[in-house]
């Protein structure tokens, strides 16, 4: 399996996380405010990582995993904010960050790779 296939999957499962967390700080919580901020941002990987699939070049495929990469690594500030704010249990957020944090290695990862292969 390619690398961009398991980011593909991975960032999938991220986002249908994040929308799970975001109808669970709605319903049991009463914050629509940071947590739709996190639901923007958080589904937005995906997104990004999807239109790099179908990129002009080389150049925008990496163009758009720095998107992804930018999103990622907002996602992780707003899960930090809204358990500081404890809106978010310990346990929650350990495991939804660690998936962000995974995320966010893939794509340092992929891009720094493709910036090199771009290079030659």
């Amino acid at each position: 399996m390619k690398k961009e296939n398991v980011l593909k999957e991975k960032s999938f499962a991220f986002a249908l996380r994040i929308v799970r967390c975001y109808q669970y700080l709605n319903a049991e919580k009463k914050e629509n405010i940071l947590s739709k901020q996190l639901l923007r941002s958080g589904t937005s990987v995906g997104a990004n990582i999807r239109e790099a699939e179908q990129a002009q070049s080389k150049t925008d495929f990496i163009h758009k995993l720095s998107i992804a990469l930018k999103e990622a690594n907002e996602t992780a500030y707003w899960l930090e904010l809204l358990h500081e704010a404890e809106y978010l249990e310990k346990n929650m957020f350990e495991s939804i960050y660690a998936d962000c944090t995974e995320l966010l290695k893939l794509l340092i990862s992929i891009i720094k790779t493709s910036k090199q292969n771009n290079d030659k």
